[in-house]
């Protein structure tokens, strides 16, 4: 079974990074996928409606009906 495992970490040297206390064994063959991480803005949730409930009143009625005649 495949565990992939995450460490933010901030760049201290130009061009070097060192990974300590990683969980893996010597001479396990790992992949390193470097990926940088930017601000989000305001502070903001990149998706700030996960995890909110949905309620719809009437979610078997037609929606914008008029709008569709009104298109005729």
């Amino acid at each position: 079974m495949t565990t992939a495992h995450r460490i933010d970490m901030v760049l201290t040297e130009d061009g070097k990074l060192s990974l300590n206390q990683l969980p893996f064994l010597a001479g396990e063959k790992v992949e390193v996928l470097v990926v940088p991480t930017f601000p989000k803005p305001n502070g903001a949730a990149s998706h700030p409606l996960i995890g909110t409930v949905l309620h719809y009143d009437q979610p078997t009625e037609p929606v914008a009906v008029d709008d569709w005649e009104a298109a005729s």
